[in-house]
């Protein structure tokens, strides 16, 4: 399984991707969570200890090629190895591996940000479920930072601003080699606002999670949401989407 989330700021991908990725974790899957938002959030979602280490850059080089990226990894670093020295631990042996965070201007990242690109882009399959949240907005996504899912999955409320963002996404599908688009539904009161979602993007409505008090509680408190509330209609609703996700991909 490869999926990335996409979405507007605020629209719940990140509960749901990190939701999904402890789900995962706990069936015994080999996970690998992937944020590349350059703004908190899927490590609460996953309930990793916050850091803001992106790549070092001591393990970063000028690319001597020509036409290629400015900035690649030193030679002799795989994107299996680079996983294994800098991606983080969370609960049932989750790694996550981030972008790095913002604390000034964004070049600061630069280096680290094509590092993290090349480890996506070279990143061999290993048995991994990879699950990444893309920071909200159409920019990630239109610029080929979610190229490593297999699926994008578009989450989308019934608001008037969350499907016009979700339908700016569900054109991803008409890009070069893309991946398959989805949509998730979210923060649904009532079948119609699934029906929503699915004529304002035209899109394939593969799961739904509806609005949730719980979701919110835990967002106030910084918790996982399956900490927080395990049982929780929301929770639940992931696990199905779990299911329909591990059946998709033949797992």
């Amino acid at each position: 399984m490869r999926v990335a989330f996409v979405g507007k700021g605020g629209s719940g991908k990140s509960a749901i991707s990190g939701t999904l990725v402890r789900i995962l974790a706990a069936e015994g899957k080999k996970v690998l969570a992937i944020d590349s938002d350059p703004m908190p959030g899927l490590a609460f979602s996953i309930g990793v200890d916050l850091t803001d280490v992106g790549i070092p850059d001591d393990a970063v080089e000028e690319n001597p090629d020509e036409g290629g990226p400015r900035y690649r990894l030193k030679p002799g670093i795989t994107s299996a190895e680079a996983i294994e020295k800098y991606a983080a631990y969370g609960p049932d042996g989750i790694r996550f591996l981030q972008f790095g965070k913002l604390r000034g201007p964004s070049s600061e990242l630069f280096r680290s940000q094509m590092a993290f690109h090349q480890i996506l882009r070279e990143l061999k399959p290993n048995g991994w479920s990879v699950v990444g949240d893309l920071p909200g907005g159409t920019r990630q996504p239109f610029f080929g930072w979610g190229r490593y899912a297999r699926m994008l999955i578009v989450v989308a409320e019934p608001t008037a601003k969350s499907l016009l963002s979700a339908r700016r996404l569900a054109r991803l599908e008409l890009m070069k080699e893309a991946p398959r688009v989805v949509a998730v539904a979210n923060k649904v009161r009532e079948p119609a606002d699934i029906e929503l979602v699915a004529a304002h993007t035209d899109l394939e409505v593969i799961g739904a999670v509806p609005e949730d008090q719980a979701v919110v509680d835990a967002d106030r408190r910084g918790r996982p949401l399956i900490d927080e509330a395990p049982d929780c209609p929301a929770v639940a609703a992931v696990r199905s989407l779990a299911r329909t996700l591990q059946q998709e991909a033949g797992q």
